[in-house]
């Protein structure tokens, strides 16, 4: 604090400004870059046939309707889960958001079967690195429904907004994270 008094009341505001310009870099770090995962129609949770997910007992989200089966990272994180069944996963941003990725509903019954898993529990991933890709046609006559679902298990206090409609896969600047 000191410092800071000393370089104003000298003019010399060189420290002052590399202190503001370390804050900003701090909190440009803070903010969440989230993309699309896939692409289709962006869903309430509210329009999910499933209670556990439409009544928000993991978590609040939204979901996806898909176009295709292949499913990229959101963020820049470390996956903390992949589900034996290959169904689910699960991401920590770096900015501490945890988040659940859960393809399909009632899928965990398949065993894996139809999906193929590009990372493992520990992995690091870029938003855009391909999670997971999933043969629909081979799936969507066996389970309820394949829409897509992005939980926010943990939000650190931080709060989501999103756009319904159509998207696609790696799409900015649709679900902002603050």
């Amino acid at each position: 604090m000191f410092n800071k008094i000393k370089a104003f009341m000298f003019n010399d505001q060189s420290e002052i400004h590399k202190e503001n310009v370390q804050e900003v870099q701090k909190s440009k770090e803070k903010s969440e870059i989230f993309i699309i995962p896939i692409s289709g129609e962006i869903i309430n949770l509210d329009d999910v046939a499933d209670e556990v997910f439409s009544q928000r007992m993991m978590g609040d989200g939204f979901a996806i309707e898909p176009e295709n089966g292949v499913l990229f990272s959101p963020v820049d994180g470390i996956i903390t889960s992949v589900f034996p069944t290959k169904h689910a996963i699960t991401i920590r941003s770096n900015c501490g958001v945890d988040i659940l990725i859960h393809f399909g509903l009632d899928t965990v019954n398949l065993k894996g079967e139809g999906f193929n898993v590009y990372v493992e529990q520990g992995n690091s991933v870029s938003a855009g690195d391909k999670l997971l890709e999933v043969n629909i046609e081979e799936i969507k006559d066996k389970v309820p429904s394949i829409v897509v679902l992005i939980v926010f298990i943990e939000l650190n206090g931080k709060k989501f907004s999103y756009n319904l409609g159509q998207v696609k896969a790696k799409d900015k600047n649709v679900v902002i994270i603050k």
